[in-house]
């Protein structure tokens, strides 16, 4: 009997980068090693939202979440010895995808690579920042400009190049249901395309809609999951064919790459986070007929802190079992007549396609980006989540059932079981930053910025300019302050204001004797007690903060939240002009220590020492015990589930600050 005929795996990635192009570079190395067959490199924050590392709001993030780069020299390092035409790097930017494509064009010209043979993806999404991830730049309109520039130039001069991933990922981390997962991505899909079909000639848009790919999620009901995956193959089939006339099965094929969930990563008993990235990965593979072209597991202690190599490592040592141990790769698609499937699979269609429609009837995903109709959606979906794991309507082992635990030997010494970036790293990367400003001809630089400002004033594709920028020598945070004069500066919606946040019985009564509690110190207050909440830095990644701003109203306060991206000097500003009775930080980027202590400072020089400062993020217990020292009053982790709780906490806090 003859062996079944394998299929080629996935391409197998982790998301990578940290403290320097140098330390990234060699992790890399190190990873392909190992068996990696792709690159997904993950950029700090400064880079993603269009700042040089010595930008004040750059200070605390250098390095943190991903690589800096922020010139032609940064890229050089980060690809040394990697030849970029065998490559597949994916490179998870968005609001300055232009300008890191346009580096990474300008490297292989330099080496004289060729550059309609790079393979790889620029994320390069505008909508999901808007509603979670948070690192935009531009308005929704220009945003979608720049992204259509990417796409026309890349099908053009880099066919091989996918110059989009539709983003649902980042919408299952802000709480999206699987029908929002899908509506909301396939509303992007169909708002790039429409714009895409404009600047490009009729021959080539089959080709544009061939090279649209998708970045999804995978969660823990791995079985709804799966379905989630058929379900988007039949309704990206359907758009391609009755709205943009696409029949050839390469082109309307519905390509995906994944990350499985974060968002269900549990502080509490992390040994059993990798359990459930397995089981997430299944979703996107068992199914042959709808299995990712190229999965990326996160590692187990991923609420913790940053992982380590080893830690990255198990995650890809996953995968590697699962393609070369097992026979899955060997058989056609195991779910095909399925009843079980082909009734969830048609349900979700059915749920996902009525609220694409609704998004159509609302003037399109751009419009309902702007009224703020999609952002307190997820909002909502967020926070009868949070609300269903708090009454214990939806377990999660550890967290909120099954808490009796052995020691895990695995954070035996927990400060070792993260990656730390060193203090230093900021310093080096500014350093080397202005020596690079100082070789280079400033002559050229000004031209062409001139030139950049030029073409994006015009309505011109971006990428020429942005490519001659490269070569010229202009870095990260001077293509982007070019473009913010011509475009402007934009803040979403938080999606806050009109969200309501669901309740048990039992969690009914706490809000009611909470409220109860505020009205005493209103009384003697004279006015309701005020809470601000606050995002500083560059961290996006706001659904904490929106939760915690929502509950806060539901409890009786007076909640002041003005969204991301706000300097410590800001949030204090406001604090005293809005007479604040408590500071709620939320600082996920692993920037607590040198953000929240500047509020700290900065609150003690403005007079409002007396007022409690709360900080929640993913902060490792040496540095909650650093904060706590330095005078912040508590510091919430993912631990901390329980928002009625948290929120009893500040009520305490406001009433003793009152009794003093």
């Amino acid at each position: 009997m003859s062996e079944p005929k394998r299929d080629r795996p996935w391409i197998m990635r982790t998301y990578a980068g940290h403290s320097t192009a140098k330390a990234s570079n060699e992790l890399y190395r190190t990873n392909l090693a190992k068996g990696q067959t792709g690159l997904s490199v993950a950029f700090d924050l400064p880079t993603q939202t269009g700042y040089d590392s010595d930008h004040p709001l750059a200070r605390g993030e250098v390095g943190k979440v991903g690589v800096p780069v922020c010139h032609l020299g940064d890229m050089r390092t980060l690809f040394d010895g990697l030849p970029l035409e065998r490559m597949n790097t994916s490179m998870t930017i968005n609001a300055t995808a232009p300008w890191l494509l346009a580096l990474y064009v300008a490297l292989a010209e330099e080496r004289g690579e060729n550059v309609a043979e790079l393979r790889g993806t620029t994320q390069n999404d505008l909508v999901k920042e808007y509603l979670s991830r948070g690192t935009y730049v531009f308005a929704p309109g220009p945003s979608l400009k720049l992204t259509t520039d990417v796409v026309a130039f890349t099908v053009e001069k880099v066919p091989s190049w996918n110059p989009t991933n539709v983003c649902s990922y980042h919408l299952q981390e802000a709480g999206a249901t699987p029908v929002q997962e899908l509506a909301y991505a396939l509303s992007t899909a169909i708002a790039l395309l429409d714009a895409t079909r404009t600047r490009v000639s009729p021959e080539i848009f089959p080709e544009v809609v061939g090279r649209i790919s998708f970045f999804v999620n995978a969660g823990i009901r791995f079985v709804e999951e799966l379905c989630k995956m058929r379900a988007f193959t039949e309704l990206w089939e359907r758009i391609c064919r009755d709205r943009y006339g696409v029949t050839d099965e390469k082109l309307s094929r519905f390509r995906y790459g994944v990350q499985v969930n974060s968002l269900g990563l549990t502080e509490p008993q992390p040994e059993n986070n990798i359990v459930r990235i397995v089981l997430e990965m299944l979703a996107v593979t068992l199914s042959k007929d709808a299995r990712a072209r190229a999965v990326q597991l996160p590692a187990w202690n991923e609420a913790l802190g940053l992982p380590r190599p080893w830690d990255q490592q198990w995650s890809l040592r996953a995968q590697q079992i699962l393609a070369f141990e097992t026979d899955l790769l060997e058989h056609a698609d195991l779910f095909t007549g399925s009843v079980v499937v082909e009734r969830e699979v048609k349900a979700l269609i059915d749920a996902a396609w009525a609220e694409v429609e609704e998004i159509e009837r609302r003037g399109g995903v751009i419009q309902a980006v702007e009224t703020g109709y999609l952002k307190q959606r997820l909002v909502e979906s967020n926070a009868a989540r949070l609300a269903r794991i708090e009454r214990g309507e939806q377990i999660v082992v550890g967290v909120n059932k099954y808490q009796e635990s052995e020691p895990s030997p695995l954070v035996e010494n927990l400060d070792e079981a993260i990656l730390t970036v060193d203090a230093s790293v900021e310093a080096e990367q500014i350093a080397g930053l202005n020596a690079w400003r100082q070789a280079r001809d400033a002559g050229k630089v000004e031209a062409s910025l001139r030139a950049l400002k030029d073409a994006a004033s015009k309505g011109d594709n971006v990428m020429p300019a942005s490519i001659a920028a490269a070569h010229a020598g202009v870095t990260t945070g001077e293509w982007a302050a070019a473009l913010r004069e011509v475009f402007g500066e934009y803040r979403a919606p938080t999606g806050v204001a009109g969200a309501t946040m669901p309740s048990g019985a039992s969690d009914v009564e706490r809000v009611a004797t909470l409220r109860q509690t505020l009205d005493g110190l209103q009384t003697r207050l004279g006015r309701r007690p005020k809470m601000l909440v606050g995002k500083p830095g560059l961290d996006g990644h706001s659904n904490g903060a929106e939760q915690i701003a929502i509950k806060a109203r539901d409890v009786g306060f007076d909640v002041v939240y003005e969204g991301i991206r706000v300097t410590p000097e800001q949030l204090v500003a406001s604090a005293l002009e809005e007479g604040v009775h408590l500071v709620g930080l939320s600082i996920l980027s692993g920037s607590h220590l040198v953000l929240a202590l500047d509020v700290l400072e900065r609150m003690k020089e403005a007079g409002l020492s007396d007022v409690p400062v709360v900080v929640g993020g993913i902060i490792p217990e040496a540095d909650a015990k650093r904060l706590l020292t330095a005078g912040v009053a508590r510091v919430y982790t993912p631990k901390d589930f329980e928002l009625s709780r948290i929120m009893e906490d500040l009520v305490a806090l406001v009433a003793e600050r009152d009794a003093a």
